[in-house]
């Protein structure tokens, strides 16, 4: 509920200042005034508190966080089921937001549809916040008069997709944790530890003394290291950061999608993945009441890799010759043979829909387990490179040790 600062004078002519919740600001000065007093001003307070950091325009957060999506599009949901007129929602889903990008999204939602606006246009305004999929699936929510049904299918959908991304940035928590002190241990053994070492054998041996070549090239990387440092590790900052800036750009996502998708292990999870948000998507975009071929660019769109996404642009096109979906995707090999025959199920019974989430639920499913098989084949072997790259680094220093007590005893 809001809150309000007031003035106010009482019989005796003193002046009382505090703060008030109420509904309104008319509520506000009415309750004032029921403590016998004339009130001299009432304003809203302020929401952010003084000690509220302001971050430049380019690093404030644009979007709602997922969990608080899913929340909004439920208490949505419920609220409109109940028969709460949508901008009383929108309202009241404002009042109570304890995230302020999300209470500032949602007022401008309010304005917007206060306005006449329809919620899908008003939804259209922020692309950072609600992707094509939730802004079609409302506005075909909205023509159809099942805003409530569509809204539960949304919440049910992105509740589905933040489970699969947490699974899988869990999943890579670990390796690339290991991968960043692999990183860090080697070039803190370059830089600090094999230069002392070599040093060491070089007075033991003496300048001339004949070393191991495995020892020669590790002195060679490290001293590399030593004296260029301030060039190589910029120049690989460079390149890590020149190789993300083209996996952006058009040509360079494709490819990049085109090779994980070769990738043993996570390749097949990548399709996996797709098929299940493929299923769940077109699912719920036919749920809605949305077009097919609509359906299927929005749905392509959604999926998150451009070879899967050209792949449904092209049955899109088959489509609109008088091809059926299901022949369509029954040729193309990046969609297992279960996603056909579903879909050629659906289209002669007329449930394409209900048929299809029984697919997203099942590879769901598969999705889990080849996250659990991808994570039990990957922390043993970032075990063994980390054990490998120590074990070279031992044996470079050994060698040489060892031959050189063998000189001294012989």
């Amino acid at each position: 509920m809001p809150k309000y600062n007031y003035r106010a004078l009482d019989t005796n002519n003193s002046i009382h200042t505090g703060e008030i919740e109420a509904q309104d600001k008319l509520t506000a000065i009415n309750d004032v005034a029921k403590k016998g007093w004339r009130p001299l001003s009432v304003t809203q307070a302020s929401t952010r508190k003084k000690t509220d950091i302001q971050l430049p325009t380019y690093l404030q957060r644009k979007n709602i966080k997922s969990d608080q999506l899913v929340v909004f599009t439920r208490q949505l949901s419920a609220m409109v089921s109940a028969g709460v007129p949508l901008l009383r929602a929108l309202g009241s889903l404002e009042t109570h937001s304890e995230d302020p990008v999300a209470k500032k999204i949602i007022g401008t939602l309010y304005k917007d549809v206060q306005g006449g606006m329809s919620l899908a246009t008003a939804l259209s305004k922020h692309p950072d916040a609600f992707n094509d999929v939730y802004t079609n699936m409302v506005r075909a929510g909205e023509a159809a008069g099942i805003l409530d049904d569509v809204l539960k299918r949304l919440a049910l959908q992105q509740e589905k997709s933040a489970t699969i991304r947490k699974k899988i940035r869990s999943a890579m928590t670990y390796p690339m944790v290991l991968i960043g002190i692999t990183v860090v241990a080697f070039f803190g053994l370059m830089l600090f530890v094999i230069p002392q070492i070599g040093k060491i054998i070089t007075d033991l041996g003496g300048p001339d003394a004949e070393l191991p070549g495995l020892t020669k090239a590790m002195l060679a990387v490290s001293t590399g290291i030593t004296n260029y440092w301030f060039i190589i590790i910029p120049l690989m900052i460079a390149g890590v950061v020149a190789l993300i800036r083209y996996i952006r750009t058009p040509k360079g996502k494709h490819q990049f999608h085109a090779l994980v998708l070769k990738v043993p292990g996570v390749g097949t999870l990548i399709q996996k993945v797709a098929v299940a948000r493929f299923s769940r998507t077109f699912s719920a975009m036919l749920g809605a009441g949305v077009a097919v071929l609509d359906s299927l660019e929005v749905t392509a769109r959604a999926l998150g890799n451009k070879i899967y996404e050209e792949a449904l642009m092209d049955a899109i096109e088959e489509v609109k010759n008088g091809a059926t979906l299901s022949s369509v995707i029954e040729r193309n090999p990046l969609f297992p043979p279960i996603v056909p025959q579903m879909l050629a199920v659906g289209e002669e019974t007329g449930q394409t829909d209900k048929i299809l989430v029984k697919v997203a639920d099942f590879y769901e499913e598969e999705v889990d387990t080849a996250i659990e098989g991808l994570s039990s084949i990957i922390e043993p072997a970032m075990i063994v490179f980390m054990g490998g790259m120590v074990g070279l680094i031992a044996a470079s220093v050994m060698l040489p040790i060892a031959g050189l007590s063998n000189q001294i005893q012989g």
